[in-house]
């Protein structure tokens, strides 16, 4: 599996429709929706029949309608709530543990409880909230949704309440099995910093963003990063759809790559008429999930009778590819830009990786895509460069901690290997020469117990790799799997087996303080609360050493 293109290798209640003692919110798009526009990128209007359609957005309102979110304390739940606040929305939310987000939430004024109760549905004038919105992560016998559908309270899954929130927009789903997060949000941040005035939700935070995992706007358009994890982009009808790729990732979600493929197709096939497909034709699995025309010495082309289709992708067969690939002085990717073989431009990003070359040429599809036409596209090409190449990325993908003398402290998402690949891919890039030391924790039982053969060959960029227990997120051990397996099976850099985080924390302040002018790069991996890892080391090692 290469990293340089990332190929391939519930419960049930109601998903209400209306909501009950709302307050409706009837927008005509045609003769009240007003964009706002930089002079050099003009985008068509919104294109869909939203005549007289309820929407939810940032809209003109009488008095204010409770939403409560439960699992609020969640990347995906917590910048839907923020969303609504900023929409004007009365909001709370409930979690079994605090975060950053929840306190976040409580600053912009919502009301956020520990623990799930029907008492975090009560106000003291015997008010209801108007309805419910719930995490994948929430099992169907939570307290709050029985109470709620007990009264009569409509409760929405993630997934149809994104339906909701954006029927009536230019809705643009950014999805895909890897990048997903990093390329909508390149794509919310570039519009936006290009004059459109869009709204936006991302799944993680991004540190240029003034609200950091959103953007409120007044426009058509609406950014999504949708996510496939319990079939939640299947409650949206894009306009656009990007599918960055198509992996075999959430494996205790989908049987197999087959299953993975056919809930894209099923993703696709909710474009609208006349919409936009942008696909990473450097994907097998991605190019399987729409026809194919031509035969013999002719290039396959791909094609859909409901919709257009346009590739990215460093092959030379994509309609937008790059070319010349090459590290800059930044460490980051610079490269000629090319459309059905005609050179457009010189792009340089300041993220390395050639994963971040791929989500940069899905970016430009897409704003070519959203264009008028091809003339008024190329003459906004010096502002969409001058963008991209300001964009510094997003928390937690190769995201920099900080230095203490020799020592570099990184930390990324990657949780599955084709993920980790691309991660090392880009630190090698970015420190061709340092040690390269990796501590990966294992997520969910059963991804390692999948996927266990492509983890051992993921760490080969490394130079030692340190394994810890798995995080068990929303699982029971029913594999009989532990992360000391893995760490025995790693082949390439010598590896070992570090159970706990404290443990890990302590080895590398006593093996780094040793020689702290050695230059080392430590970067730590994973989806769970190996993310605390990079900056408790920062601190100890500050005090230690400065």
């Amino acid at each position: 599996m290469s990293p340089a293109n990332y190929p391939e290798k519930g419960y049930s209640y109601s998903q209400a429709i209306t909501l009950t003692k709302r307050r409706q919110i009837v927008q005509s798009c045609k003769l009240k929706y007003v964009r706002t526009t930089s002079p050099s990128l003009k985008l068509p209007p919104v294109i869909t029949d939203c005549d007289n359609a309820e929407v939810i957005g940032a809209r003109e309102c009488k008095g204010k309608e409770w939403i409560h979110f439960v699992g609020v304390g969640g990347c995906g739940l917590s910048a839907l709530a923020v969303l609504a606040l900023k929409q004007g929305y009365e909001v709370s939310g409930s979690d079994m543990m605090w975060s950053d987000a929840m306190d976040a939430l409580r600053e912009e004024g919502a009301r956020v409880y520990i623990g799930h109760s029907e008492l975090n549905l009560r106000k003291n004038n015997g008010l209801v909230p108007d309805s419910l919105v719930v995490s994948s992560a929430i099992p169907g016998g939570n307290v709050e949704i029985l109470h709620a559908e007990s009264v009569g309270i409509p409760v929405y899954k993630r997934g149809a309440w994104l339906g909701r929130i954006t029927k009536g927009y230019n809705l643009i789903a950014v999805s895909g099995s890897h990048g997903k997060t990093t390329t909508a949000s390149m794509l919310a941040y570039v519009l936006n910093a290009m004059g459109d005035d869009l709204t936006a939700v991302i799944g993680a935070r991004v540190p240029q963003l003034a609200e950091r995992n959103i953007i409120c706007g007044t426009g058509c358009n609406f950014v999504l990063e949708a996510d496939e994890y319990d079939c939640c982009f299947l409650g949206v009808t894009p306009q656009i759809a990007v599918v960055t790729n198509v992996d075999w990732e959430h494996v205790d979600m989908f049987q197999d790559e087959e299953a993975v493929k056919t809930i894209f197709r099923k993703f696709i096939g909710q474009i609208r008429v006349g919409g936009h497909l942008i696909l990473c034709g450097d994907s097998p699995f991605a190019c399987s999930l729409v026809n194919k025309t031509g035969s013999g010495s002719a290039l396959p082309v791909l094609h859909n009778d409901a919709f257009q289709i346009s590739t990215y992708g460093i092959s030379s067969c994509n309609d937008w590819h790059a070319l010349s690939i090459s590290s800059n002085s930044c460490g980051g990717s610079d490269y000629q830009l090319l459309h059905k073989g005609l050179h457009i431009a010189d792009i340089s990003l300041q993220m390395p990786g050639v994963h971040n070359v791929l989500n940069s040429l899905a970016v430009i599809a897409t704003i070519s895509a959203l264009s008028t036409d091809q003339k008024n596209f190329l003459s906004s090409i010096a502002s969409l460069k001058l963008h991209l190449q300001n964009f510094e990325g997003v928390s937690r993908r190769f995201e920099r901690i900080g230095t203490v003398r020799g020592c570099h402290i990184y930390d990324d998402y990657a949780h599955h290997p084709t993920e980790i690949q691309a991660a090392l891919q880009a630190a090698r890039q970015r420190f061709p020469f340092q040690e390269l030391v990796v501590i990966f924790q294992p997520h969910t039982y059963s991804r390692l117990a999948a996927l266990k053969d492509d983890f051992a060959i993921a760490f080969t960029n490394a130079d030692r790799v340190v394994i810890t227990e798995i995080y068990e997120a929303r699982e029971t051990n029913l594999w009989k799997i532990n992360g000391r397996d893995l760490a025995i099976s790693i082949v390439g850099p010598p590896s070992e087996f570090v159970p706990s985080l404290i443990q890990v924390l302590e080895m590398l302040v006593v093996q780094i303080s040793k020689d702290p002018d050695h230059e080392t790069v430590i970067l730590t991996l994973g989806a769970g609360d190996i993310t605390s890892v990079g900056r408790k080391l920062l601190t100890e090692l500050q005090h230690k050493l400065l």
